[in-house]
């Protein structure tokens, strides 16, 4: 792969601690949600890969949606990261709930979140290693 872009972050104290991206622009507290035990102050990595994988499908399904010729520009793509226990460690699952504009049909707009799904590089990386569920709203 030749990389377009490379984002560089540093985390410090791992879920307890503090992330940082290279620019500054995210400078985000973390905390360990109370589900596991934490206080939930701050932001988690679940979190943080869920807003990202919603935009990232969010800007794949414009690019297949523009190939199309159909317009998804108000489309809402709500990622839910789930992790839990898995043998020994810890895994996650993934289910993406894309809500389309009423003006793109059930069949239509099913066919392109499958292609968004093929497009889009967090997809191509969970793929095979995380059960990811596709719900078309």
């Amino acid at each position: 792969m030749d990389a377009i872009y490379t984002a560089v972050a540093t985390a410090t104290h791992g879920r307890d601690g503090r992330a940082v991206s290279s620019d500054g622009v995210i400078d985000l507290q973390l905390g360990i949600p109370e589900a596991m035990g934490g206080n939930g102050q701050g932001s988690n990595p679940e979190q943080l890969f869920a807003a990202g994988y919603a935009a990232c499908f969010g800007s794949a399904l414009g690019l297949v949606g523009r190939s199309a010729k159909v317009d998804v520009s108000d489309a809402a793509v709500t990622a839910e990261v789930s992790i839990g226990k898995q043998g020994e460690g810890f895994g996650l699952s993934v289910v993406l709930r894309v809500e389309l504009p009423d003006s793109v049909d059930a069949e239509t707009g099913r066919k392109l979140v499958e292609q968004a799904h093929q497009v889009c590089p967090y997809s191509n990386a969970t793929r095979g290693n995380i059960d990811v569920d596709l719900v078309v709203e």
